[in-house]
């Protein structure tokens, strides 16, 4: 959620401003402003409420504000409705200091009363305006500098917060701090570009510091120093970008979400090629031995929306193949039922951008009560990366569109490598089920690419019923899974009212909602179950629903059900989820178009969501 840029170097910094923020809309916001000096000039505040282009055209596309120092930021509401005043930057009472912050401040209110009492007065709604202030009394209070009055702010803020200042007394500097939200920091020759994500700065540097929590950083032309909290001079190691600039562009798609739905079989490849090493599976890279791995004896997976459609998947995958007992939490609900873990429980946390803040919450629970943790992360340096005792990450590259699809393919195929890993250890599956199952693992890229060739058909199903008012999803096992992850496909991008149901409990309760031209999607990938869940399609489709079926080729008995079915590849009812969500995703996606609605970026919704 919101984005933060900045920018110290030599060219016009608000025209750069405003295309890092171009390349963070994916995040969520409602409005958006830029605050840009020009050496020892006062600092020019310019804001808007609503889409980025409404800033854009107040500035010129950023040629109207001169300087080469600035800062940027989207706003998501939080704290203050949308509105031009609540919008970021915000700046002290007497224009001593100015700021953008991502994140919730729980303790506001406190420090607005303490601030009071100082004389300061406030003229948003925002909890961002307390911090910019409380930086501004510790400068006039202790007079030590940026740095000191940044920690001090530090020490007394409660919550989570990326923040990035300037001051009028060093017109040739920027400071940033963090805290729980992401912040990368992008060096190039004579020139620092600042980030809440990677994709901002990719077209200038591959060089980046990831500054790490409660950590402070001075921003130079081309320079970057780093201290702690306690204002120490650290050392941080840079590291280099490995994504394919091209990778955060359409590249002739019409949408961000067709093209990541298209880099499905390449994400997955990648991330397969990453742990199948001479036909064995090595997780050597993950930190994972199979002393480790036999020394489980139980799994907790936690994660949020997709993540955790990911990890109900991976309990059917990981408790049949391994039989090993498997909780999925929803990471939001986790911390706050004091949760029984032991010590040779193995807690997984699964988030593509490394940064949810209930699931990073989670992750720090469990390390808290001495459990070994493992994050599933797309991105290197991110929080949950950093803080897990081990991490495995998928290769999916960036993914700009709000509605996850590729890296929810990459997490289900590193799920699956788990537990393959953990049926051989515990003895489950024999050496050759064990390279079977490689095998077939290896051949899922290729099978996901035939999936794809049928999209034309799901196009003119969607644009057929892209009026439909209600939608239920419905699947029994693993099927009940990839149901819950189609279903939320559908709510996000298409905003139609969807639920997805374990199909064996329709008779206590939900079909009392099916009527006529109700539009049901049976989804029958598992052999063992597909008579009983074609059966209770039969249900609802006597009751006036119009059926969708998705299963496997072969299975062409669900014809004599269905209203219209598609088919996907035959492969091991394991990693039939890998398959049967393209479909799906497909629908919500055309449906979306059919609506003409915002694919990329659907109201309310945000990428990375860095507050609880």
């Amino acid at each position: 959620m919101c984005g933060i840029v900045g920018y110290n170097g030599s060219e016009n910094a608000a025209e750069i401003l405003l295309e890092g923020l171009a390349k963070l809309e994916y995040r969520g916001y409602d409005s958006a402003g830029l605050a840009v000096r020009n050496g020892t000039n006062d600092v020019e505040i310019v804001k808007a409420k609503g889409r980025l282009r409404v800033l854009a055209e107040k500035t010129n596309d950023g040629k109207a504000l001169k300087g080469t120092l600035g800062i940027g930021h989207t706003r998501w509401a939080t704290h203050g409705e949308p509105s031009e005043n609540n919008a970021h930057p915000h700046i002290s009472d007497d224009r001593n200091v100015v700021g953008v912050h991502n994140g919730i401040i729980e303790n506001y209110q406190e420090l607005k009363e303490k601030l009071l009492r100082h004389d300061y007065t406030f003229y948003s709604n925002t909890d961002t305006e307390i911090a910019i202030k409380l930086i501004d009394y510790y400068m006039k209070k202790y007079q030590e500098g940026p740095v000191d009055s940044i920690a001090r702010a530090m020490m007394r803020i409660k919550g989570s917060y990326a923040l990035a200042v300037m001051f009028k007394d060093y017109p040739e500097e920027l400071y940033v701090a963090r805290k729980d939200s992401p912040m990368v920091i992008g060096i190039a020759e004579g020139a620092t570009f600042v980030a809440s994500d990677v994709p901002a700065i990719l077209k200038h540097t591959r060089t980046v510091y990831y500054i790490g929590n409660q950590q402070i950083a001075k921003i130079g032309k081309g320079t970057a120093e780093f201290y702690d909290i306690d204002r120490e001079p650290i050392q941080l190691e840079a590291e280099e970008v490995t994504w394919d600039a091209e990778a955060a562009e359409k590249g002739g798609f019409e949408h961000f979400m067709i093209k990541e739905i298209h880099e499905q079989p390449k994400a997955v490849r990648d991330t397969i090629s990453s742990f199948v090493k001479d036909g064995n599976i090595d997780l050597s890279e993950a930190g994972l031995s199979e002393a480790d791995l036999a020394a489980v004896r139980s799994v907790i997976i936690v994660a949020c929306g997709s993540a955790y459609h990911v990890g109900l998947a991976g309990q059917y995958v990981m408790e049949k193949m391994a039989r090993i007992p498997v909780r999925v939490e929803l990471a939001s609900e986790f911390r706050y039922r004091d949760p029984i873990l032991c010590a040779d429980d193995l807690v997984i946390v699964i988030s593509q951008s490394g940064e949810t803040a209930d699931s990073l919450a989670a992750l720090r629970l469990a390390k808290e009560k001495g459990v070994p943790t493992l994050g599933i992360v797309n991105v290197v340096g991110s929080s949950i990366a950093r803080e897990a005792d081990r991490v495995f990450y998928t290769l999916a590259g960036p993914e700009i569109a709000v509605a996850t699809t590729k890296a929810y393919s990459a997490q289900l195929a590193a799920v699956y490598a788990l537990a393959i890993q953990l049926a051989a250890v515990r003895k489950q599956i024999n050496e050759e089920e064990y390279h079977d199952l490689i095998a077939e693992l290896q051949e899922l890229p290729a099978k996901m690419d035939r999936v794809l060739e049928d999209k034309e058909r799901i196009q003119w199903f969607a644009a057929k019923y892209s009026n439909a008012k209600d939608m239920f999803f419905i699947g029994r096992g693993i099927d009940y899974a990839i149901s819950m992850e189609g279903s939320l496909k559908m709510k996000e991008i298409s905003y139609v009212h969807s639920e997805a149901y374990a199909a064996g409990e329709l008779k206590h309760g939900t079909i009392s909602l099916v009527e006529e031209g109700t539009l049901v999607v049976g989804v029958c990938t598992q052999n063992g179950l597909f008579e009983k869940t074609r059966s209770n399609m039969a249900e609802v489709k006597t009751r006036g629903a119009y059926l969708m079926g998705l299963t496997s080729y072969g299975n062409y008995a669900i014809e004599d059900t269905a209203d219209f079915t598609v088919y996907i590849p035959r492969t091991s009812e394991y990693f039939a989820t890998s398959l049967a969500i393209i479909p799906l995703q497909l629908l919500g996606y055309y449906l979306s178009v059919a609506r003409g609605l915002n694919v990329d970026k659907p109201r309310n919704l945000a990428k990375s969501v860095t507050v609880e």
